[in-house]
């Protein structure tokens, strides 16, 4: 029928999810059943899922895994990831592995800045503008002194607060452009109550003020956090004598040290690599993004604008020999928070953080760094020596099982096949069939 329904919002969940089964599906009462076996059994905690988000029917649930052996900074750590791709946390624990026994991995906070800007337009004399500015900066800290009050019992607050002259890419587009320290909250609530003061401010400095005259004009666009956060910065690495590289997929560690950096350089100057290079990285971050309760479409954002700041997509990772020494880092903005929003709500994001030992912002960013620069490595160590599909069909072997709803014993006899033999989709079909067609 595929019919439009009015006050769809204001039905209750039960009549929600009948009126899309009835709607939707051949089937109703199958789509029904689907729907109910992935409602949590706890209702007060089911409920608690319901509020998080607007018209919801249902949990759509992603695994979470962890991996372990983490030596960063000189302490172990286990780090949970909730992602559902095959392999990323099989790598990632291979590599946290391999360098732990080479030094583990260092981590450092280069910066802690986020930012938020007040978009305007201003029709007048841009001088006179500037002035203003000027004179009227300090009330934009104290008309929000109520807001910042408690971050800055903790720290932090306000940072400053700049005009901004953007004429040149738009007719009379200016910007209050204003950096934020939010110590261990992500901070977008606070960012954008005290950019919200800052309009109100704005505007009625401006109706107030003797320096214009009628004909100058200023309107508020909007008022809003920026997701490009490039002084919020975190920088992860790892390092160690190429000989020490040597390990069983590694007979010749000075050809795969120079191999790898030849890797990491095609994606420093090739866009169309250096995507699925972050991408890698990425599989990382938004694993321990998730499973910590943050907002990966946030992080992502801002990471893929930094890997293009220098005017091309490039790799936001990076690798060298000097001296006969081999490192491997990365830079990049992360803007996390371990308080407030899901940190608090999400059992499951509770749990995570507790794993992590209760980290402060700081350091979240130094272990979600990490993570990124271990996926990368071990994506380039596949991709340099064995090649990637190796070990990651391996992985999509349960997928491909699954989907064809194989028995005990035909799941024992698949694997153990496909322990000497090559895993590709048409493969493991093919030997599916062939189990079948014998049982017959």
């Amino acid at each position: 029928m595929n019919n439009a329904v009015a006050g769809f919002s204001k039905l209750s969940k039960k009549e929600k999810i009948n009126w899309i089964a009835n709607e939707y599906f051949s089937t109703p009462e199958e789509a029904l059943n689907i729907i109910r076996n992935y409602w949590n059994s706890d209702e007060k905690l089911q409920q608690l899922h319901d509020e998080f988000i607007e018209n919801t029917i249902t949990n759509l649930y992603i695994p979470l895994g962890v991996a372990p052996n983490f030596l960063i900074n000189g302490k172990y750590k286990t780090i949970p990831m909730a992602i559902e791709e095959s392999s990323v946390v099989a790598a990632a624990s291979k590599a946290a592995k391999f360098w732990a026994s080479r030094g583990g991995f260092k981590a450092t906070i280069i910066d802690t800045e986020k930012i938020g800007q007040v978009h305007f337009t201003f029709n007048g004399d841009a001088e006179k503008l500037q002035s203003f500015f000027q004179h009227i900066k300090p009330k934009f800290f104290a008309d929000t002194q109520s807001i910042t009050k408690n971050m800055q019992e903790r720290g932090g607050g306000i940072l400053d607060i700049h005009l901004k002259d953007k004429r040149n890419l738009l007719e009379n587009y200016y910007q209050l452009h204003a950096s934020f320290e939010t110590k261990d909250s992500m901070g977008a609530n606070f960012i954008n109550s005290c950019l919200e003061q800052f309009a109100a401010t704005l505007k009625e400095e401006f109706q107030n003020s003797d320096l214009f005259s009628e004909e100058d004009t200023l309107t508020v666009i909007m008022s809003i956090l920026s997701n490009y956060v490039p002084n919020c910065l975190v920088r992860a690495e790892v390092s160690c004598p190429i000989e020490d590289l040597a390990e069983k997929h590694i007979q010749n560690p000075h050809e795969f040290a120079e191999r790898f950096v030849q890797a990491v350089q095609i994606a420093e100057v090739e866009p169309f690599r250096a995507v699925t290079h972050n991408k890698g990285i990425m599989n990382g971050v938004d694993a321990v993004v998730l499973a910590t309760g943050n907002d990966f479409r946030a992080v992502e954002a801002g990471v893929h604008a930094y890997a293009s700041k220098n005017g091309q997509y490039a790799s936001l990772s990076h690798a060298k020999i000097e001296e006969g020494i081999f490192t491997f880092w990365l830079e990049i903005p992360l803007a996390l928070g371990t308080v407030g929003g899901l940190t608090s709500l999400h059992p499951l994001v509770k749990l995570c953080l507790e794993m992590l030992e209760k980290p402060s912002a700081k350091e979240l960013m130094e272990i979600t760094a990490v993570a990124g620069l271990a996926q990368n490595f071990a994506a380039l160590r596949s991709l340099t020596t064995t090649g990637i599909q190796e070990g990651h069909m391996k992985m999509h072997l349960n997928n491909i099982i699954n989907q064809f709803e194989a028995t005990n014993e035909e799941r024992h006899l698949i694997k153990a096949h496909f322990k000497k033999n090559t895993v590709s989709h048409s493969a493991v079909v093919e030997f599916i069939e062939s189990l079948r067609k014998q049982n017959k």
